[in-house]
């Protein structure tokens, strides 16, 4: 089949689950095509990597409020539309593959659907009502905006994408689409990318230990609990011999910044900002340690991070706090911290950073459990069975 994935929110080869997923559809005889969004290090418009076509359009400044993301997500659906008409005559194709957020590639997926035949592939990344709502806390008309986006984005669908029970559980009861259109493939890592090099000492800045963390620098990813933690840890508990490297990029870096400063916590982290693989590879192989702060509400607790999968790929004892889909992915690779409470953060920290044969066992049970169970060789069969599926309507 010829595959056009559309993706809004990163670049690719960047995002990490799109890329994996093209690069397993090539391999299975698939034609892909991808569009995308220009940003930081992916500047080119037109890209051909591993025979996959990358098409790259323009955004504007990435909305930091309800309008702002009016603009963004207007802008990139415009940009969409056009490409793939590029597309559909230059290359062709047979399934539109849209990755949200946002939810309303929809309406391209249903032009196509409508006027040409083309069938409708919903990956689902994230929950976007349960976003808006960790983003800014209310249930107003772009809330309800968000839900019916949602409501039509699988009613345009003949196949949908979850990356886990939760999220399936969302097509099936909100979306209402029948159980067998429905396949979980997770966000398992690419263990040829996701390994051990040599760690550098220099990122623990003097200290004895490193914590290490990656993500974006959002609103919702609890990155005020951990610098909050991490004073506590400091001026309280004088633990002076613990570094933070928090590794990512997004709209709250800033932000961040300022309150490390303001907590009088500059000392103790460092943000390198968003780095290649091999230094991303290089700081958490350093690091004793890998914290998820992530805020315990229902997008979180119904969601799958990559980090922690990432974490478990090297070996590393992860301390969270305690939530849904975060406790099946570690199991016993994690420590959990009471819901949304720095103290309990850092003393789990502690706990880790203190035992280091538990620290062990833990890291060696999260790599096995990436390594039999979880990594993306294990998912690639479901993802093809989803073509599949949609190949026989």
């Amino acid at each position: 089949m010829k595959i056009l994935i559309i993706v809004e929110n990163l670049p690719v080869p960047f995002d990490r689950r799109v890329w994996q997923e093209a690069n397993a559809l090539k391999d299975n005889g698939h034609t892909v095509s991808i569009i995308c969004p220009i940003m930081k290090g992916y500047n080119k418009k037109k890209e051909i990597i591993n025979d996959i076509h990358i098409f790259r359009h323009p955004l504007p400044v990435e909305g930091s409020g309800a309008f702002g993301y009016l603009i963004e997500y207007s802008t990139a659906l415009f940009h969409q539309f056009t490409l793939s008409l590029k597309i559909l005559i230059q290359r062709g194709f047979d399934v539109i593959h849209a990755c949200n957020p946002p939810d309303n590639i929809f309406l391209i997926g249903g032009f196509f659907k409508i006027f040409y035949g083309k069938k409708f592939l919903f990956d689902h990344h994230d929950i976007n009502p349960e976003l808006y709502i960790a983003k800014f806390g209310k249930k107003d008309l772009f809330y309800r905006i968000m839900l019916l986006w949602e409501k039509l984005t699988f009613l345009t669908a003949d196949v949908s994408i979850a990356t886990n029970e939760s999220y399936k559980k969302i097509a099936i009861e909100r979306g209402g689409m029948k159980p067998e259109k429905v396949h979980i493939v997770r966000s398992g890592p690419d263990l040829s990318r996701t390994k051990r090099v040599s760690a550098d000492d220099n990122w623990k800045q003097g200290k004895t230990y490193l914590v290490g963390y990656v993500g974006v620098m959002g609103a919702q990813e609890g990155l005020d609990y951990l610098l909050n933690g991490i004073a506590f840890l400091v001026h309280k508990l004088k633990r002076q011999d613990i570094h933070f490297a928090l590794v990512g990029d997004g709209t709250e870096l800033s932000q961040l910044k300022s309150m490390t400063a303001s907590l009088d916590i500059t000392d103790f982290v460092t943000f390198p900002g968003r780095v290649s693989d091999q230094v991303l590879m290089e700081i958490l192989s350093t690091a004793d340690a890998c914290v998820n702060p992530d805020a315990v509400n229902e997008m979180n607790n119904k969601s799958t991070m990559n980090k922690i999968m990432e974490y478990m790929a090297l070996g590393k004892p992860i301390v969270q706090f305690e939530m849904t889909e975060g406790r099946f992915s570690a199991q016993k690779a994690s420590l959990y911290a009471e819901p949304n409470n720095p103290q309990s953060l850092m003393e789990k920290i502690i706990e880790v950073i203190d035992n280091p044969e538990r620290a062990d066992e833990m890291g060696r049970f999260g790599r096995k459990r990436v390594v039999s169970q979880l990594q993306w060789e294990h998912e690639v069969p479901k993802l093809l069975n989803a073509y599949k599926s949609l190949e026989c309507l």
